[in-house]
């Protein structure tokens, strides 16, 4: 769908409908715009996959083309509601943390295989 159709999706305040979601998962072939993820790959890919506001809705966040990606739903979770100068930004904190909770998450799971 071409962006100035998707854009023309969004107005007011409201949250965003399925059609509109849908239209920004298209947008973006289903592929999470931080962490690469392929929604399309497999079915509990696609489970995971969730729109994100780039600004918050909650810090002022329009619903705008530019302002919506798809996400998977760990890397939604990690960005959180924070702000962050541009998308080059919130993706990189985004990937930071994801590799500092897969450095605890292997420390962590090496020692309970140890004493199981």
């Amino acid at each position: 769908m071409p962006i100035k159709t998707i854009l023309g999706l969004f107005g007011g305040v409201k949250p965003l409908t399925v059609k509109q979601g849908l239209a920004v998962l298209e947008r973006d072939k289903y592929r999470c715009q931080y962490c690469g993820l392929d929604g399309l790959a497999n079915f509990e890919n696609y489970l995971v996959m969730t729109v994100d506001f780039v600004v918050p809705r909650s810090r002022g966040g329009k619903k705008t083309g530019r302002n919506l990606v798809a996400a998977c739903r760990p890397c939604n979770v990690l960005k959180g509601r924070r702000v962050f100068k541009s998308f080059e930004e919130a993706r990189a904190y985004v990937l930071q943390r994801r590799e500092e909770i897969r450095k605890t998450w292997e420390e962590r799971a090496a020692k309970l295989k140890a004493t199981a």
